[in-house]
């Protein structure tokens, strides 16, 4: 199981994606998500259901359109498949809110039930999408692979599925900062004066709210206690190394955050971005402080397009898909699967940030109590 991740940063100069088109706000035609043998793909669990992928091709096709929201496009290499699933399908991928936070996708999709504007598909930090199941705003799809995903990373009803994630790491403006902090103790060191940032807010971004668990766990606290991550950022507010400029491309190449607290993929592809604006960005993932997330796939139960939905998890899941991801620097949730298969890609595999040991994850209850811990606690923290 896992945890929450935002979109409040994204990797390199943010490139801009289609916006989707404010149309009318009415309901979306039903007709053109109906095969011609009458099966509707908004109730359909699996390919299968609609009489294979060919048919799933065909329906998602004839929609035309996936409408998809919060997915910039240097964000763990999702413009690659964009790209890559428009030239496949022919079908156009419209991006609303790039920089949107996982919050910001389940509430367009509770203002938008109806409209033809509403999200398909959702990318959601773990804790994220295991609300939007309680509130009932996803539909069960079983994707080919299914199966393989492990058991700890998917929903029992398949609501949803981790796709790709991370570990929590420290990177740094080595041209800026004259020794990079390595570990969440040299975080506290004076030499840090409002340098340390986090990309987003915890009770809105799953990687800032990954930050203050992974800081927790640096500090005496727990998958069942995150308040030690609150206490250290409280002190880290006080003796004035946090800053609340939140971190992206933009403030990192004007030196406005020259430490950031992000996944590893994350700033691993700053590494790269930056070399040629003169950015020496070093990229840690903290021994004091190791914490691995993944996001989560779903779709939205009332998606206008549920049929390009559907197809869209199907190309994530495939082996084409989860290398994409790969080459973001992400760990793809059929990582393990497809090493087996011999399907990974074995380059970009070599490429990922080095951490020791077996990642574990907090479960659905251990999650649910962190953040309300979080809600409740973060402007304290780091107020004044």
């Amino acid at each position: 199981m896992t945890v929450s991740l935002p979109r409040t940063a994204a990797l390199g100069v943010i490139a801009t994606l289609a916006a989707l088109a404010l149309s009318a706000c009415g309901a979306a035609p039903d007709t053109a998500s109906t095969t011609a043998d009458g099966k509707n793909a908004a109730t359909a669990g699996s390919a299968a259901d609609l009489g294979g992928m060919d048919k799933l091709v065909a329906a998602a096709k004839k929609e035309g359109t996936l409408n998809a929201i919060a997915l910039p496009r240097d964000w763990a290499n999702y413009g690659a498949l964009i790209d890559g699933f428009t030239k496949k399908y022919g079908i156009k991928i419209s991006v609303e809110n790039p920089d949107g936070s996982s919050q910001d996708e389940i509430n367009a999709v509770t203002s938008r039930k109806g409209q033809d504007r509403a999200p398909d598909v959702l990318d959601l930090g773990s804790s994220f999408a295991l609300s939007a199941a309680q509130q009932g705003l996803l539909a069960p799809y079983k994707v080919a692979s299914y199966d393989d995903i492990p058991a700890g990373q998917k929903d029992a009803q398949a609501r949803w599925y981790n796709d790709y994630g991370g570990y929590i790491s420290i990177g740094c403006d080595a041209k800026r900062v004259k020794t990079c902090p390595t570990t969440f103790a040299d975080l506290l060191k004076p030499q840090y004066k409002g340098q340390v940032a986090l990309n987003g807010n915890p009770t809105k971004s799953g990687s800032a709210f990954g930050g203050v668990y992974a800081a927790a766990l640096a500090n005496g606290g727990s998958f069942d206690d995150i308040q030690p991550g609150l206490d250290f950022f409280a002190k880290l507010k006080k003796n004035g190394n946090y800053t609340p400029v939140e971190s992206t491309p933009a403030t990192v190449e004007k030196g406005e955050t020259p430490i950031s607290i992000d996944w590893d993929y994350l700033n691993a592809g700053y590494a790269d971005e930056f070399k040629s604006k003169g950015v020496d960005w070093k990229v840690t993932v903290p021994s004091d402080g190791q914490f691995s997330q993944y996001y989560s796939q779903a779709i939205n139960k009332d998606a206008p397009h549920p049929a390009a939905a559907r197809l869209w998890q199907e190309y994530l899941y495939s082996a084409e898909g989860q290398n994409l991801w790969l080459k973001g620097y992400a760990r793809p949730a059929l990582m393990t699967a497809m090493e087996k298969a011999g399907t990974l890609d074995k380059a970009a595999a070599a490429k990922l940030p080095e951490v020791t040991g077996t990642p574990k994850f907090p479960t659905e209850a251990q999650q649910d109590k962190a953040k309300t811990v979080i809600a409740e606690g973060w402007a304290k923290a780091v107020s004044g």
